[in-house]
């Protein structure tokens, strides 16, 4: 396996469970903005200790903004249903 496919394989895979993690708090605030850029600092560094050139960015973008939305997708599939209350009728 290459650099640049384990570069996009770990970003998609760090971002994931950020994309869960974001479903809680409302958009646009500190918590929604923080789970969106934290996995920005590991990509970033993979990025430069491994040499890879600055054109290969895109991708590693691309593949940071698929994990959050397939991780908000899980965590929408995943989120509990509300417990209806049981009327007794007798």
């Amino acid at each position: 396996m290459n650099k640049i496919t384990l570069i996009a394989l770990v970003a998609f895979l760090l971002n994931v469970p950020f994309g869960v993690l974001r479903l809680r708090y409302k958009k646009f605030s500190a918590g929604w903005l923080l789970c969106i850029h934290a996995p920005i600092p590991v990509v970033v560094f993979l990025r430069i200790t491994t040499h890879t050139p600055f054109k290969f960015v895109p991708i590693f973008l691309f593949t940071s903004i698929a994990g959050q939305i397939a991780g908000s997708r899980i965590g929408v599939m995943f989120k509990r249903a509300p417990v209806e209350e049981e009327s007794e009728d007798n």
